[in-house]
């Protein structure tokens, strides 16, 4: 991976630093994604089980003023990308690949938060080669151990106010609260609660159910290119001992927490966020 490092040390080459970037909704692509384009290189934007791309909004422009082709995608079933059958991770992982080869930019950066950085390490083990490095943010290399306590757990509270009626709105309710830190601003809640009203029950509950197998624990040593774990000091989700593990495993990875933040970390702060994103594209 030496070349394609070199090649991309200077993504914002080129491009107008700081200039403002208006961004494209692409429905016609593998993904449906919002991009912003500064004129480097790709930096897909993936989201968790209960986001969109509006997850992004701050970051993608950031992105774009620092010279990167950021790109915030739709899962399948989400915003406006279209449902896949079976729902699983591969083919999740199929689809990102597939954009990339959309964009015709080369290698991108992958940026996964929670479910978006199981799907970025799904992508680094079975086509490593359209991964230029990834950002791995409130993540894990493995959902519990199948069918153990923390899992039905899991499961269960996911799925409680869904099976009572609730709906999507009244899990996000419920849900996001006790995913941020102590003291979130309440402008970030309410954001999150709303992106997570507006995805659809059945790709949520097909979304969870397909987190239930994944286990990438062994590719991790296998990761050949710059990495970085990232996750908030108050994440319950994914904790940050669990980032560290993760960072461990492979070859010249990072593990930053970030004060302040729970398991919504890009939303909870996203100054810092966009800060140790770039200070890690920067190496790449």
């Amino acid at each position: 991976h030496a070349r394609l490092h070199r090649h991309h040390r200077r993504p914002g080459r080129g491009a107008r630093w700081g200039a403002a970037v208006t961004p494209v909704l692409d429905t016609a692509a593998p993904l449906a994604h919002l991009r912003w384009d500064g004129g480097g290189a790709p930096v897909l934007l993936m989201h968790g089980v209960g986001g969109g791309r509006q997850a992004w909004e701050r970051t993608g422009p950031a992105l774009a003023a620092a010279g990167y082709l950021a790109v915030a995608v739709d899962f399948p079933g989400y915003g406006l990308s279209a449902p896949i059958q079976p729902y699983d991770l591969a083919g999740m992982a199929a689809a990102v690949v597939r954009l990339v080869g959309h964009l015709g930019r080369g290698p991108a950066v992958l940026v996964g938060h929670s479910m978006g950085g199981m799907v970025a390490q799904e992508v680094a083990a079975s086509a490593p080669a359209v991964v230029a490095g990834l950002v791995l943010a409130s993540t894990s290399p493995a959902f519990g151990k199948p069918g153990g306590d923390w899992q039905q757990a899991f499961l269960q509270s996911r799925f409680a106010p869904l099976d009572a009626g609730l709906g999507m709105a009244g899990l996000a309710a419920q849900l996001v609260p006790s995913m941020v830190a102590l003291g979130a601003a309440p402008e970030a809640v309410a954001a999150a609660q709303a992106l997570m009203a507006g995805v659809p029950e059945a790709t949520y509950r097909a979304a969870v159910a397909a987190l239930v197998s994944f286990d990438r624990r062994a590719n991790l040593p296998l990761i050949a290119v710059p990495t970085l774990a990232i996750t908030g000091a108050y994440d319950r989700t994914s904790a940050p001992e669990v980032a560290q593990k993760m960072a461990d495993r492979i070859p010249g990875a990072h593990c930053l927490i970030v004060p302040g933040a729970g398991h919504l970390l890009n939303i909870e702060q996203p100054e810092a966020f966009i800060a140790a994103l770039l200070a890690h594209l920067a190496l790449i």
